[in-house]
């Protein structure tokens, strides 16, 4: 088993607009990209778990061959900069990510 934090160059998280929020995975090489894609163990249903939410609210993911890449769309669970908000820039909602566990 491999964690996302020991196979990943970057892990990160970042608005895309006030509504949605975008995840990035960055890949150490072509490699396990490959192999992490055609496992199929970044799925829908297994993001929807690690972050609390139904399946729907997994909008896209973008698997970007070129970068060695994975992006995932899902609605931020508060609107950028309303009260109660933590984390305006949605810098910080990579962390469910980080120890995910992958049989590659």
């Amino acid at each position: 088993m491999k964690r996302l934090l020991d196979i990943a160059r970057v892990v990160r998280s970042k608005n895309s607009g006030p509504y949605e929020l975008v995840l990035d995975v960055i890949l150490r090489d072509r490699t396990l990209f490959d192999a992490l894609r055609a496992s199929g163990q970044f799925s829908p249903q297994r993001l929807a778990a690690a972050y609390g939410v139904s399946l729907r609210e997994i909008r896209r993911i973008i698997w970007f061959a070129p970068a060695n890449a994975v992006k995932v769309v899902m609605p931020r669970q508060i609107v950028s900069g309303s009260p109660g908000d933590s984390d305006v820039y949605g810098a910080q909602q990579h962390a469910p990510l980080l120890d995910l566990e992958f049989d590659l």
